[in-house]
């Protein structure tokens, strides 16, 4: 199988080529900045690309079989300005439409797009449990996300099998928002963050790249999809279960009112979380290497 991926040289990205080309598949990873991405498995091909105009990524999907849209900017790398904001929802609205642009003229289109998007397309919810079916929010993050999947909508009318990824919170050693929140355990100032009774939807990033490949391979998976383990616990419990891997204490709680001071608006990605399950995806026969956070975390902190 070749598969084409945007946003390939990210935590995500990463893992899923690697997975991929272990396997012998064909992977091609589009890039704004090429040289800049290092550390990729032998064989997987790297390429350049515009993510505004279509011509850089049309003749690479000849003979393309699945295409993996991840691209988009790291929403928690700054404060949300107003222009972080515009440049955090242009790069991944101008991705998506570039992918269908190209397949319009593509003599020979792909069968499967897995579209990426956030569980925070159902806002701050409280202690609702949240399957695929619950509504989005009214918030940033919800906008975005109802703006990102409808990005590449398209592709089905283009007849293109079209699968959503709304990915929670991935823990992995190789980086992303994990590292980080180690960082003051590690110094023994670890603790949760405002009330700790917010919803943390977590997956290993194991099960995030097998579940994408289970998607990939299933010829009937269409449609949203919550990638997040099937025991999602609040941010106190997740700080207990760190501090208690690493023989921690987590006795020195962030209070909200400082994060808000710190991170603005972007806070709202610490304080607020969503009580989602992947409801879609155990139906469908996909088991979860890591469902509890205590073996998850036990594996990454060994």
């Amino acid at each position: 199988m070749r598969v084409m991926i945007t946003g390939g040289s990210g935590l995500i990205g990463r893992a899923l080529s690697t997975s991929l080309a272990r396997d012998n598949h064909e992977v091609v990873i589009l890039s704004r900045h090429p040289e800049q991405v290092v550390g990729l498995p032998a064989g997987v091909q790297v390429e350049p690309w515009d993510p505004t105009t279509p011509q850089d990524c049309r003749h690479l999907l000849a003979g393309t079989d699945a295409v993996v849209n991840l691209a988009g900017e790291n929403i928690a790398a700054g404060r949300w300005t107003a222009a972080r904001k515009q440049g955090i929802r242009d790069s991944r609205l101008n991705a998506g439409r570039v992918i269908v642009q190209a397949l319009a003229s593509a003599t020979r289109r792909p069968s499967v797009v897995i579209q990426a998007s956030g569980v925070g397309y159902h806002g701050p919810s409280g202690n609702e449990e949240l399957s695929e079916k619950s509504p989005p929010g009214k918030d940033f993050l919800a906008r975005l996300a109802v703006e990102w999947e409808n990005c590449t909508a398209e592709t089905e009318s283009q007849g293109v099998r079209r699968a959503i990824i709304r990915t929670g919170v991935v823990v992995s050693r190789e980086g992303g928002a994990f590292p980080r929140m180690l960082l003051p355990f590690r110094l023994f100032v670890g603790g949760l963050m405002g009330s700790g009774k917010q919803w943390f939807p977590w997956i290993h990033i194991a099960d995030e790249v097998a579940a994408i490949r289970f998607l990939l391979e299933n010829q009937s998976a269409s449609g949203p999809f919550n990638l997040c383990a099937p025991h999602p616990v609040t941010n106190a419990e997740f700080a207990r279960v760190v501090a208690g891997q690493m023989k921690r204490p987590a006795f020195l709680p962030t209070p909200a009112f400082l994060l808000r001071v710190l991170f603005g608006k972007m806070s709202t990605v610490l304080l607020d979380g969503q009580r989602a399950f992947p409801k879609r995806l155990t139906q469908m026969g996909y088991k979860f290497r890591f469902p509890e956070v205590e073996g998850a975390l036990q594996d990454l902190l060994r």
